[in-house]
């Protein structure tokens, strides 16, 4: 299903206009202008233990867990927050952390029982920290949806229930 057959590679050093690149890679910007070739990705995390759809079994210890990643550079850190980023507490970095490449971190939480909204936001080497979601329209506009990179918000329900909600 959907298979595709590669008959020849052209290499260049700019882009081609081709519709893909000009259709799929263009943001529009909040003051009508257009950013063209969005390829380069921002600063990301996101938590994929506990995530959507998972239900926790019970109070007691957990291992949260996820990803991060840079087109900037070298994850230097990420943060896990427990209350929908009021509070931030590092995250361990498990290595090799390389340049533009994904990093997985963990987190020790012991679960309450409680509501809890978890977060992670990752900072690469470059100095550029993961966005909220309205710091992200903020700056690139709603219309800006490729690489999307704001911060991913998981809530925990009393019953353990995880689903994904905006903060």
């Amino acid at each position: 299903m959907n298979v595709k057959w590669l008959r020849r590679l052209k290499v260049g050093d700019q882009p081609f206009q081709t519709r893909e690149e000009t259709a799929k890679y263009t943001d529009l910007m909040p003051d009508g202008s257009a950013r063209q070739f969005t390829f380069l990705m921002g600063v990301k995390s996101v938590i994929t233990t506990p995530s959507a759809r998972q239900v926790l079994e019970g109070r007691g210890f957990r291992e949260i867990g996820g990803l991060a990643w840079s087109g900037h550079g070298r994850i230097a850190r990420v943060e896990v927050s427990l209350d929908g980023g009021r509070r931030w507490q590092a995250a361990a970095l498990d290595g090799p952390v390389q340049r533009r490449a994904l990093t997985r971190f963990r987190f020790p939480w012991v679960w309450s029982g409680q509501e809890a909204i978890l977060q992670s936001r990752a900072i690469d080497d470059a100095g550029n920290v993961q966005p909220t979601r309205a710091e992200l329209v903020e700056r690139d506009g709603r219309n800006s949806v490729y690489h999307y990179n704001a911060i991913q918000s998981w809530q925990v329900a009393s019953n353990g229930e995880v689903t994904n909600v905006h903060v």
